[in-house]
């Protein structure tokens, strides 16, 4: 299939698995991620009707996507990769959410900016559930604290996200991140990627982050 038959079978594919969670499919909203994939891919899907991209890296977002956004000017891009705190004010004119607030460094700084600048990507705090110390994130016992501490500076944390371990059972830790999300009252969770999305809408994902599965192997 090409990318745009993929768009499609990706979207059929999260329909159905709202139906089966008794879910309204319209509360899962499909981010393509973008990353590492040539502008033609990108313009593709673009020029489809999709609406909602993801990137991984302040740099290529700032290559790519002002091209983009002044022939398709209702797109929106999330950064789904870590954020560097010297490439935080960048990333506050580039994206419209962020998933990977997991630091109080990086709060203190998005809260600075947030004061200067008038305005703030809507934010997710990135919970490390498999505990791995290669990956960002907080641990999930540190998640409570963290987010409290990101209410108190005035940050609009809306939701969490996670990366389970390649080799783990997914539905485990995105099971662990409804969990924590419940109790902190946030409606959003970034979970769920091109092997296990449907996995993730079942155990109540709002964002799946599907990349290669729509535009195919990145260049």
């Amino acid at each position: 299939m090409n990318g745009l038959q993929n768009l499609g079978d990706i979207q059929g594919r999260i329909r159905a698995a709202a139906r089966r969670a008794g879910r309204d499919a319209g509360d899962v909203r499909l981010i393509a991620v973008s990353k590492r994939q040539p502008d033609a891919r990108v313009h593709d899907v673009l020029s489809a009707g999709h609406r909602l991209f993801g990137e991984n890296t302040v740099q290529e977002a700032a290559r790519k996507w002002p091209g983009f956004r002044a022939e398709f000017a209702d797109a929106q891009v999330h950064l789904v990769g870590p954020l560097q705190t010297n490439k935080a004010r960048q990333a506050m004119g580039l994206f419209d959410a962020i998933h990977s607030l997991d630091r109080p460094r990086l709060a203190r700084t998005l809260a600075r900016l947030c004061a200067e600048l008038g305005h703030c990507p809507r934010l997710f705090v990135q919970v490390n559930t498999g505990e791995e110390p290669q990956k960002a994130g907080v641990a999930p016992g540190k998640a409570d604290a963290f987010i409290a501490e990101c209410r108190d500076l005035g940050l609009p944390v809306i939701g969490l996200m996670c990366l389970p371990p390649a080799d783990e059972e997914p539905s485990l830790h995105f099971a662990l991140l409804q969990k924590i999300a419940r109790r902190n009252r946030l409606s959003c969770l970034s979970m769920g990627m091109s092997g296990d999305f449907e996995r993730a809408v079942a155990l109540g994902a709002t964002h799946v982050r599907v990349g290669s599965a729509i535009f195919g192997p990145r260049g």
